[in-house]
């Protein structure tokens, strides 16, 4: 394996994760008591966004694929989190609060496809 490669990723999963890091302190404070974990379902949109708008362009603008693994294994990957939701649903589901553990998943599985979608599509209509 290229130590290039590997770099790109590790830092960019640094990024990736102190941003989603940043997200979630901001959505505490913003919604600091709510059922529905506002931080995770924006990273996991906004990722699913990103990682469409990226993988379509690199289709299109030919993207190195070094910058590729930066942006989607890296950034993308250190951004989103399927584990935290699980685990944010799996708590829901313990304390009893079923129906925010089902709009939890819903939300995440539902925008998180429409968003990288959207992303595709943007990407499509634009080059």
């Amino acid at each position: 394996m290229e130590l290039t490669r590997i770099l790109a990723v590790g830092i960019g999963g640094f990024v990736g994760s102190v941003l989603r890091y940043f997200v979630s302190l901001h959505m505490n404070e913003i919604f600091p008591e709510t059922f529905i974990p506002y931080g995770t379902l924006i990273v996991n949109v906004a990722g699913s966004f990103l990682i469409g708008i990226i993988m379509e362009l690199s289709i299109y603008a030919n993207i190195d694929s070094t910058l590729r693994l930066f942006l989607s294994t890296g950034i993308i990957g250190g951004l989103t989190t399927f584990s935290t939701m699980s685990y944010e649903t799996v708590a829901l589901i313990t304390n009893s609060q079923y129906y925010y553990a089902m709009i939890n998943v819903i939300l995440n599985l539902f925008l998180g496809l429409s968003a990288a979608f959207a992303g595709k599509i943007v990407v499509d209509i634009l080059v």
